[in-house]
């Protein structure tokens, strides 16, 4: 299944054992899948959101001690969408609450949105949904802004306040579901929004501005807070990568840090605190030996092994490391090397997302899709067909 080929440091300690493609069953028109991956870590499950890239959304639950995965419904059965109210994909990540209910968000998600976003009969708007594992049932939130997609969401682990992002303007967004409140927070974005916000222990909520700076919505005060300094970023990067924010996050809850993965190819170590910003410490890029390279490959996954590296697919969007390939990195935070540890052909994978969607027993899940002549040519992905991801460095998962 693995295709090495020559170019990067190797360091061949992973094997076939070590990796597991899991296919979705009853969707044929399956096209691809986003940020749209998370784990309840009360119910030991992980949830997934596949998209045909258009119209239709299936929830997919793969259970982890069963190894076994179900197609829960689509999106516009399980919540009785209208006609008007199409959606094409979910953008965001799935998020546990303190409730132990599943949050995500929708996005439309394909070229007819682009069109409509400002049509006064357009684009509905992006809706905030919440998942019940136990009553396997799906509800409605509602509509986040009128035309406005919803890109991503985090969620306060302390209180259960949902923080999302979005599209095309950069509104941040505050839902307070108890009091059923809806908080605009503002514009922070240009005409491109970066990928994804994260929380932190404390249950504040962090985006980036059109400077690349961090803002961090600190729930004590109820107020945004903006950082100083842009994040670091390779001398020479290109006016619209700068500007672009954070690709994946990765919390580490032992060492109190998050890691953040920039559209810049910069590794970067955020130390949060309770009140105002925290630090930002620059580990440098994606791949060893970039000193020549003021930017490189696109990056929107990240994952923390149990055994303290992170690990990361890079390649997608036409921008990869090595020609026709996508590779599989590992970063060992002790000694900072950076290695490659898988390499795949893009008939095997062509784009990896998720944002550190870990069980209880190490295993790290992705979001995967391939290359398909067969498939149905859909936006800017092309031709490819979806299918999970479950990674272990340290045992066999098959």
């Amino acid at each position: 299944m693995l295709c090495f080929l020559g170019g990067l440091s190797f360091g061949g300690v992973l094997s076939d054992e070590n990796i597991r493609f899991v296919e979705y069953p009853d969707f044929p028109e399956a096209h691809s899948t986003w940020g749209s991956i998370g784990y309840s870590s009360r119910h030991n499950k992980v949830y997934i959101g596949v998209t045909n890239h258009k119209d239709l959304i299936g929830l997919y639950e793969y259970d982890v001690s069963a190894k076994e995965i179900e197609l829960k419904g689509f999106i516009p059965d399980l919540v009785n969408l209208r006609e008007f109210q199409w959606q094409g994909k979910i953008h965001s990540q799935i998020v546990e609450g303190p409730d132990g209910a599943m949050y995500f968000s929708t996005d439309g998600g394909e070229s007819r949105e682009e069109y409509l976003m400002n049509h006064p009969h357009g684009y509905h708007g992006g809706l905030f949904l919440k998942w019940d594992p136990v009553l396997e049932k799906l509800t409605n939130l509602g509509m986040g802004l009128r035309f406005e997609s919803i890109k991503d969401v985090a969620v306060d682990r302390v209180t259960g306040l949902v923080y999302a992002i979005s599209y095309p303007q950069a509104h941040f967004l505050v839902y307070d579901l108890e009091n059923n409140d809806l908080r605009d927070m503002g514009r922070l974005g240009s005409d491109h929004v970066p990928r994804i916000l994260f929380s932190d222990q404390w249950g504040n909520g962090y985006y980036l501005d059109w400077r690349q700076r961090l803002v961090k919505y600190e729930r004590s005060q109820g107020k945004l807070v903006f950082a100083k300094e842009s994040l670091p970023a390779f001398p020479g990067t290109p006016g619209e990568f700068i500007i672009t924010g954070v690709t994946a996050s990765a919390e580490s809850h032992q060492k109190g840090i998050v890691y953040l993965i920039t559209y810049g190819a910069k590794l970067l170590t955020f130390h949060p605190q309770e009140e105002g910003i925290g630090r930002v410490e620059d580990l440098g890029g994606l791949v060893e030996g970039e000193s020549d390279k003021p930017w490189g490959p696109y990056c929107p996954n990240i994952g923390l092994g149990a055994n303290g590296r992170v690990y990361y697919f890079l390649g997608g969007h036409g921008s990869y490391v090595e020609p026709d390939t996508t590779v599989l990195m590992e970063f060992d935070p002790v000694t900072q090397r950076r290695e490659v540890v898988m390499r795949f052909s893009l008939d095997e994978i062509s784009e990896v997302t998720g944002n550190n969607v870990r069980d209880a027993e190490g295993n790290l899940y992705f979001c995967g899709r391939r290359r398909d002549v067969r498939a149905r040519r859909m936006g800017e992905s092309g031709q490819s067909r979806p299918f999970l991801i479950v990674f272990n460095p340290e045992r066999s998962v098959r």
